[in-house]
Order: C-alpha cells, then sequence, then structure tokens
C-alpha cells in the first residue's frame, strides 16, 4: 500500500502548495474542487489495483489517464515520459547521441532512409537502402523504425554493430559504428541563387540555430549578396529566444518583437532585440507557407509589423501559443501552454480555439471575430489567422501517382538498385534522369504490380454495396460498371503525365546517396519554383518597395 501513500501524499503536498496561495473564496471553491477530484482518482485507481481481475499495467494505465486528461486542453500541452526524453531534447536541442542516419520501414524491414554527411553512420561505411538485419545482436525483422532508432542512440564514444543485407552483396554486411554527438543542422541551405540575392533555408530554432543563420548571413554579404530570401517553409517553430535574435540581425536594438500573455491577459514577457543588427536596410524576403508555424510565425510577424521585410507563400499555420516545461517526480516533463504570443501590431496570430466557453474545443475563428491591426507604416493586417503573405503562392500539391510512389518506397528501392552499378554521378546540380533512366524506372514500377488506393473508386465501392442494400443496384448496374472502369488505373499513362515530377524525385533520391543532404538541398533549390518567384520579385525593385509601402 505504499504506492497508494505516496500518490496520496504527493496529491496532498500539491494542494497544500496551492492552498498556501493567498486566495478569494471563488479561488477557495476552484481549489477544493480540485482536491475532491484528486481524492475521486486516488481512491478509484486504488481499488481498481486491487480488484480489477487482471494484473494492472500501472506505467501504461496512468500514462493513457494522463494523456487523456491532457487531451482536453490543446495539442501542445503534453507529458513526456523518461523514456522519450532522448526524443524532446532532439526536438529543442537539435542535438542527440547517436549514428547520423535517417531510419525508415520497407515492408517488414528496416532500412536506413538517409545518412548525414561527415557523421559516424556515413564514415563507417553504411549507405542507404541498407535493410538492418540486427543491431548489436538483436533482431531487427518486422520491428518499429522506433525501435531501430532506440538501438542506435546511445552515449557518445559507445560502439554499436548492424548486420544489413545490401543489395548486390551475397552475404550480410557487418559494420561497427562509434556513436559521437550529433548536432544537426539548422541552416539546411545558404548560397547565392542569382543576381546577388542570398538565400538561407532554416529549418527549425533549436539550440543555438539562431547562429548558424547569422554566419549564413555574414558569409553571403561577403560573397556580394544585395538581398536576401530567408526560407521558413515547413520550419515548425521551436525556442522563442532564438526567433528573436533571427529579427535581431535585421532590426534596430531595442525593438520589441513577441509580447507573451498568460492567464487573465496578463503580461508575462516582452521580448526587444538586445544586440546591434548585422543590416537593417538589405532588400528582405520571407517565404512561409501552411507548415510554418510558431516562432517561424513570430519572425515572419515581427518583420512584417515592421515592414521590414515581404512576407511571401502561403497563410503560416496558426499557432500562437507558447510553452515550457516542468520536472516531474521519476525523470518525467510536462510541456505546458503558459501563454499567447503577440506580434509587435498587437495581433495573436493563434487560428484554433482549443478552449471556447461552450465546452466545444479545435474551432476556427471565424473571420468576424477576427481584429484589424496595422503595421509600422500604416498597413493592415489581422489576427486569429496565422500570418498572411503579402503575396500569397498556391503550393503545387503534386500528383497523386508521384505521391503512392513516394509512399511504396519505388524511388529509394530503384536508387538504391542505381547507385550499386554507379560509382559516381555528375555534381548534385547538374545531374538529371535522362529518358532511358526514366523508361527504365517505369518499367521497374510496371514490373512490380504497383497499385494504390483511389479515394474515388472505394466511395464507389461503398456506393454499390448500398445500392445493393437498398435494392437499385440491378436496375443501374451499367452505370455503374462504366463508372467502375473509368475509375481503373492506367499506371503507365499516369506516370508519363507526371514525367517531370518524378523525375525530380528520382534525381534527388539519387543525388542523396552520393552527396547526402547537401547536395540534396542544392538540387531542390534550383528547381523550386517558389524560390524563383521570389528572385523574380527581389529584382523588380519598384514593386517589391511599394508592396512594403
Amino acid at each position: 500500500m505504499r504506492f497508494f501513500a505516496s500518490l496520496k501524499m504527493t496529491c496532498v503536498i500539491a494542494l497544500t502548495a496551492l492552498l498556501s496561495l493567498p486566495t478569494s473564496a471563488a479561488e477557495a471553491d476552484k481549489l477544493e474542487d480540485v482536491s475532491r477530484n484528486l481524492d475521486i482518482f486516488n481512491s478509484l485507481f486504488k481499488e481498481l489495483y486491487i480488484n480489477y481481475v487482471d494484473t494492472i499495467p500501472v506505467e501504461k494505465i496512468v500514462t493513457a489517464g494522463i494523456n487523456g486528461m491532457l487531451k482536453k486542453l490543446d495539442p501542445y500541452t503534453t507529458y513526456i515520459p523518461e523514456d522519450k526524453d532522448n526524443d524532446f531534447k532532439l526536438m529543442t536541442m537539435g542535438e542527440y547521441g547517436g549514428i547520423g542516419a535517417l531510419i525508415g520501414v520497407r515492408g517488414d524491414s528496416i532500412v536506413v532512409s538517409q545518412i548525414y554527411s561527415g557523421r559516424p553512420a556515413q564514415k563507417s561505411g553504411l549507405k542507404a537502402g541498407d535493410v538492418i538485419l540486427s543491431i548489436d545482436g538483436k533482431d531487427m525483422i518486422k520491428k518499429k523504425p522506433s525501435d531501430a532508432s532506440t538501438a542506435l542512440k546511445g552515449m557518445p564514444g559507445t560502439n554499436t554493430t548492424v548486420k544489413v543485407w545490401r543489395y548486390g552483396e551475397k552475404k550480410p554486411v557487418k559494420i561497427e559504428i562509434t556513436r559521437e554527438k550529433i548536432s544537426l543542422n539548422a541552416v539546411r541551405y545558404s548560397g547565392i541563387v542569382a543576381d546577388s540575392i542570398g538565400l538561407i533555408e532554416y529549418s527549425s530554432f533549436y539550440g543555438k540555430s539562431s547562429d548558424e543563420v547569422k554566419q549564413a548571413l555574414l558569409d553571403l554579404k561577403k560573397q556580394g549578396a544585395k538581398a536576401i530570401i530567408l526560407d521558413l517553409r515547413d520550419n515548425t517553430g521551436g525556442i522563442i529566444t532564438e526567433a528573436i535574435n533571427i529579427c535581431n540581425f535585421f532590426l534596430p536594438k531595442g525593438k520589441t518583437i513577441v509580447t507573451t500573455k498568460g492567464k487573465g491577459g496578463k503580461i508575462k514577457e516582452v521580448y526587444k532585440t538586445a544586440y546591434q543588427p548585422i543590416d537593417t536596410d538589405i532588400p528582405l524576403l520571407v517565404l512561409v507557407n501552411g507548415s510554418s508555424a510558431s516562432a517561424s510565425e513570430i519572425v515572419s510577424g515581427a518583420l512584417q509589423d515592421e515592414d521590414r521585410a515581404v512576407i511571401m507563400g502561403e497563410r503560416t499555420y496558426g499557432k500562437g501559443l507558447v510553452q515550457t516545461t516542468a520536472q516531474l517526480p521519476y525523470g518525467g516533463q510536462l510541456k505546458v501552454t503558459i501563454a499567447k504570443y503577440y506580434t509587435p501590431s498587437g495581433r495573436c496570430i493563434q487560428e484554433i480555439n482549443y478552449t471556447t466557453k461552450d465546452g466545444e474545443t479545435n474551432k476556427e475563428i471565424p473571420d468576424s471575430l477576427t481584429h484589424e491591426f496595422k503595421t509600422r507604416g500604416g498597413r493592415i493586417v489581422r489576427d486569429g489567422r496565422g500570418i498572411k503573405p503579402d503575396v500569397e503562392l498556391k503550393s503545387d500539391t503534386g500528383k497523386v501517382i508521384t505521391y503512392n510512389l513516394l509512399v511504396e518506397n519505388m524511388f529509394a528501392n530503384w536508387a538504391t538498385r542505381y547507385a550499386a552499378s554507379h560509382k559516381s554521378i555528375a555534381p548534385a546540380t547538374e545531374f538529371e534522369i535522362s529518358d532511358a533512366e526514366y523508361n527504365d524506372f517505369k518499367q521497374y514500377v510496371l514490373d512490380s504490380k504497383f497499385t494504390y488506393k483511389v479515394s474515388t473508386k472505394e466511395l464507389l465501392d461503398d456506393c454499390i454495396k448500398g445500392a445493393k442494400f437498398e435494392g437499385v443496384y440491378e436496375r443501374n448496374k451499367a452505370l455503374f460498371d462504366s463508372l467502375s472502369v473509368a475509375l481503373n488505373h492506367d499506371v503507365a499513362s499516369e506516370m508519363d503525365s507526371a514525367k517531370t515530377e518524378i523525375c525530380k524525385a528520382l534525381a534527388q533520391e539519387i543525388i542523396g546517396r552520393y552527396y547526402y543532404e547537401t547536395g540534396m538541398a542544392a538540387y531542390a533549390v534550383k528547381h523550386d519554383k517558389e524560390i524563383k518567384q521570389a528572385i523574380e520579385l527581389i529584382n523588380d525593385e519598384e514593386k517589391f518597395k511599394k508592396i512594403l509601402k
């Protein structure tokens, strides 16, 4: 019974701490409600543990209860148990002890999806496309990618032995790898892309990632950059102070970047630029999309409110909530939402209201409830909708056939075969898939009997089942049959209609085998339509300045 005594004591201590604070009558009633519900939970769990017919998996049950409780709040308030701490550190600091490889799944097999240059996996000879058979003697067949990732991580300096099946080899290959401290690169690419325009692709606000942006910016200026594109597409955010630092590169010292407000709308923090900027005049364009969130929105929102940059792309995600972590007993942590943030103009860009008065959740804020704000120069911006770009672009979603070829690993599988028979390829920015290579890939796909589900066909099948149940199928059979035939796959013609993007996806996959993430990024930049549109806008100096005025 010591477990229950300990649980109850924890509840009592927490409650005593709350009761020791000065309270109003209304607050005292709330605390009494907390006490009553904690007592109910403690008694319920005790009875369950003592009387339930089967053995209770305590940790699993309690974790499920915690997660269920937090789910009623918002998706960012989460419980992080001790065994997930390494993953949390990777997300926040961009560091972990491991080998520097991305692990995926192919059917029942665990495969190496990507190798990072200069990391232990690459130095030891592990290759993308290798199928992992075992790690330190532990069988990895039919295991989850997370099982392999966990096994490969460990203290820097320790060794791990990986047995793989490699395409073209008759016997399994054993590879010994010495783990290192792996620091992910926040700047995926930086370089002069055209007409003295510098590009910085920034992937995540963790650790001291703003230092990478600073160095990239200084290097580009040394190379003669006369304008900068800051690419925040698919950047889901991270540490708020890193966002302040990046704004500080382009805005004067003492500028308010973001204000956070907690319970009751009380101001918690006002974040301002603290240093002398690098360049307050260089033309600046920020690329965003629907996956640009949180810290990305702080940067794009502040630069927009100060009329310092043209924001281009799609409307951002709309995450205006601030989290911090609280340490819990036994190594766990609570990541909890403590505030909302507001851009310099005073707008909160949070799109979803997770706690409405009527008890419903996950409601988008309607247009009628949004408010107008003004940038420093008088341009109108609105709250409750993420960051709306000054110049909106529609992203190319691509063909359905290309997506499904990617999901089914067809690009990766063919690239593995290709790399086994080609010792080298042209430089990343020059490499292209020839017609003969495309035709070979196409035949490979057809020979594999590749197919995929069409959602329209699935809806038709459901419709046919309903028609049979209701007795109207037979008299409409010809119509259903003609629709079914019309929706059948013609993989060959679908591939030909998507040839251009299929060739790009193939080239990207192959380049990763030879030039790793740097080469893949360089190739992607060369073929990126939105970057080309950004370059065109910057080169139209009159139009660029007019947007900001």
